[in-house]
């Protein structure tokens, strides 16, 4: 079984995409790397196709017809890594918001102390947030202290994308009944692997914004936050939230 796959997906990252695949595979670890990108008008899916002649075997990539959103993406990348047989699937953004150094740590919580799901945590041992607005912050630790309050799960950053999820999780949940496709997606994905009692620890790390390229942030990602997470609970508490 290969070992472990690190899925970004892109949209407009060529600023960003070269100086992170080149960082991950400089690591001392060993870690795949596939891209998701769609239909990057920058050219980002070109640049990776180039550096793949120089990571053969280690970089591969997935091109989609246009913008479908962040969730599926991921969707349609740990389809890919399972296909593949990866024992440990990773989700990492592209703009550096995630300190690569920090996929080892994730990757030694699952693999080295027996964890299901690592997550990387802006939140866990306070507020570890660089250049992000007092506004913004608020925003972030209040979402995540409203989906605590509604679902009961025990994790202080439930919004965060920085995940390493063993191969066996990915297998558990029904992927193809993943609703949300913001950043609704992240809160779904620890609410269903914590319901299927998935043994989950949060990692501390520091969350940089970006300092190239533009924020995929909307109004639509943050209702679909607030009010997605109510209508999961609800159907979990009648029994009709599909894992």
């Amino acid at each position: 079984m290969p070992n472990a796959l690190v899925v970004i997906p892109t949209y407009n990252e060529i600023e960003n995409i070269e100086r992170l695949i080149r960082n991950v595979f400089s690591l001392q670890r060993s870690f795949d790397i596939l891209v998701v990108d769609d239909n990057s008008p920058d050219g980002t899916a070109d640049l990776v196709k180039n550096l793949q002649l120089v990571f053969p075997d280690k970089l591969f990539i997935l091109e989609r017809k246009g913008k479908l959103g962040l969730g599926t993406a991921y969707i349609a990348g740990f389809k890919w890594a399972l296909e593949k047989e990866y024992a440990y699937i990773f989700e990492m953004d592209a703009d550096f918001s995630h300190n690569p150094n920090d996929l080892i740590r994730l990757y030694n919580a699952c693999d080295k102390d027996g964890f299901d799901v690592a997550i990387g945590s802006r939140y866990v041992t306070g507020v570890n947030v660089v250049n992000w607005p007092m506004s913004r912050v608020l925003m972030s630790w209040g979402a995540s202290k409203y989906v605590q309050f509604v679902t009961g799960m025990d994790i202080y950053d439930t919004t965060a994308g920085f995940i390493c999820y063993r191969n066996e999780v990915l297998s558990k949940i029904n992927l193809d009944k993943i609703k949300f496709v913001g950043y609704a997606f992240q809160i779904e994905m620890k609410y269903k692997a914590y319901l299927s009692k998935f043994k989950i620890r949060e990692v501390p790390v520091v969350f940089t914004d970006r300092t190239k390229g533009e924020s995929k942030m909307s109004s639509g990602i943050i209702s679909e936050a607030i009010f997605g997470v109510l209508r999961m609970k609800l159907k979990n508490s009648f029994n009709r939230l599909e894992i």
